[in-house]
């Protein structure tokens, strides 16, 4: 049975890849690799979760079960690749304006 997590990350993805791929715009095409960037670090955060568990900094626990630390961690680590490659990629878009005087990518013209 696939629960509303996965059902989140998998809207989450087909929205950000349908944005890469149909859209023609740079900036929206950068919007929805973002888009994709958030459905994956959803998934990493509901892999670690487990129902009944208590925090893995509190180590007096009288519960024996505690979420896994990992995938928070692996979170942490991709929302800030995440942030770098977004502003990577809008300087690249400005760039991309700067050469072709637009940000649509079918509207380009190649200066000779």
């Amino acid at each position: 049975m696939i629960d509303a997590q996965m059902l989140a990350v998998v809207a989450l993805v087909t929205l950000g890849l349908s944005a890469v791929v149909f859209r023609k715009n740079m900036i929206k095409i950068v919007m929805g690799i973002s888009v994709i960037g958030s459905g994956v670090n959803l998934f990493l955060v509901s892999m670690g979760y487990r129902e009944g568990s208590t925090a893995p900094i509190f180590t007096a626990s009288r519960n024996a079960w505690m979420s896994l630390p990992t995938p928070q961690a692996l979170t942490l680590t991709s929302i800030v690749i995440s942030l770098a490659v977004t502003a990577l990629m809008l300087s690249f878009a400005v760039l991309f304006y700067e050469k072709y005087g637009s940000i649509d990518t079918t509207k380009r013209r190649l200066k000779q």
